[in-house]
């Protein structure tokens, strides 16, 4: 049922493209739009990704909103049916080659982007019907044919996600199904920034870089304090807190499983720490913690997690991960933080640089070594003493658990 469903969206919206391909082919006069959309989704994607990839995991089961719409219904406004198409298949495939690869199954995005196309469809019809050209919509008329175009584009696409959701997972409430009212007033905020983009954009197209940097400030504004109470973060690395990335782990877990995927845990703990804060002083101590925090962020990818789990201990979580690539990664951090210069001031005031740090790392993935996340940690930590009780500075790779 659940593929007979999604199969029927695809291949409506493929119908619905199609047929609206002749009847409105591409004029000159729209690529220029056309390629400013699509460079706008791109930059504004890929400016805004890391908070995309945090808000993602944490809508897991829930309709997923974010401020693409911004160019999308904009792209309504004032492109033809085949280049707005091409504008969503554009956003849909970078974005999964940016945030969703290795954590979502590739046929849901093909779905998502299908529900766009329906509703875009379904916005420019209603548009066609007050006037040709949207763009010159004006007055109270064209106030409501923009109202009622944006809520259709808005409720088609979330109408049929939803209803996805519930195919999908019957067990799931109906409140998560649903989705919270944020980020629905996302959404419609993205649809009405998306109008302003293209009444400028046909008018002063010169302005719209302008609109981007907007759009990004927006974007933080309106989507991090979703995550101030949760992503709560420590105040001497500006890593994630333990409590934050286990609620991700968990997560990432469970999407492993539903994917039939992997998951690498690394645990680090630099080699004998209290000396330096012995001979350097706590504050000394401190800088080193920072410097170490930020080679682990330079040393993995940007959708890895990295959190400190107290002390100078350090965890990382690697969606996707095989046991070789948790390994490989775990090389690339110690050999990182063995190359270290850091510049602190000692307990009696003197500058002092602090070099030939090692660390010892344990290993352990998701389902190889064990189903679920405590005993994936303890098997983790288990391989880090191993690595310590041999010699330290080395990696240990967890065996089953």
């Amino acid at each position: 049922m659940v593929l007979a469903y999604v199969v029927t969206v695809v291949v409506s919206a493929t119908l619905v493209t199609l047929a609206t391909a002749r009847r409105t082919p591409a004029e000159a006069l729209t690529w220029p739009w056309f390629l400013l959309l699509a460079g706008g989704a791109v930059l504004h994607l890929e400016a805004a990704r890391g908070i995309e990839r945090i808000r993602e995991i944490s809508a897991e089961g829930s309709p997923h909103a974010h401020m693409q719409s911004v160019w999308l219904f904009a792209g309504v406004l004032v492109l033809p049916m085949p280049l707005l198409v091409a504008l969503i298949v554009i956003s849909y495939t970078h974005s999964w080659y940016r945030v969703y690869k290795r954590r979502a199954v590739l046929f849901r995005k093909v779905f998502s982007a299908a529900t766009v196309v329906l509703g875009s469809a379904t916005a420019q019809l209603v548009l066609t019907l007050f006037d040709d050209r949207a763009v010159d919509l004006d007055g109270p008329l064209g106030l409501l044919a923009l109202v009622t175009a944006g809520f259709l584009y808005w409720f088609i696409n979330y109408a049929l996600v939803v209803t996805a959701i519930f195919v999908t997972n019957r067990h799931n409430p109906v409140r998560t199904a649903l989705g919270n009212a944020s980020d629905i007033l996302i959404v419609l905020a993205s649809v009405g920034l998306g109008s302003g983009v293209a009444i400028i954009m046909t008018s002063r197209p010169w302005l719209t870089p302008m609109l981007l940097l907007t759009v990004l400030a927006l974007h933080m504004g309106l989507l991090l304090p979703q995550f101030r109470v949760a992503a709560r973060t420590d105040s001497k690395t500006g890593l994630v807190d333990a409590t934050f990335w286990h609620d991700v782990a968990e997560r990432e877990l469970a999407r492993a499983r539903r994917l039939v995927s992997t998951v690498g845990v690394l645990i680090l703990d630099l080699d004998h720490f209290k000396l330096i804060n012995d001979t350097y002083g706590h504050l000394a101590g401190d800088r080193v913690l920072r410097a170490v925090a930020d080679a682990l962020k330079h040393s993995v990818r940007s959708y890895d997690l990295v959190g400190r789990f107290g002390g100078e201990e350090f965890a990382v979580l690697l969606p996707g991960a095989s046991t070789d690539e948790a390994r490989a990664t775990a090389e690339r951090i110690r050999h990182e933080i063995a190359g270290l210069h850091i510049a602190v001031t000692d307990r009696l005031g003197h500058d002092r640089v602090i070099s030939g740090l090692t660390a010892s790392a344990g290993a352990a993935v998701f389902p190889d070594t064990a189903t679920e996340l405590s005993p994936l940690l303890l098997a983790a930590d288990e391989a880090l003493y191993q690595a310590k009780n041999n010699g330290r500075d080395r990696v240990a790779t967890a065996t089953a658990f």
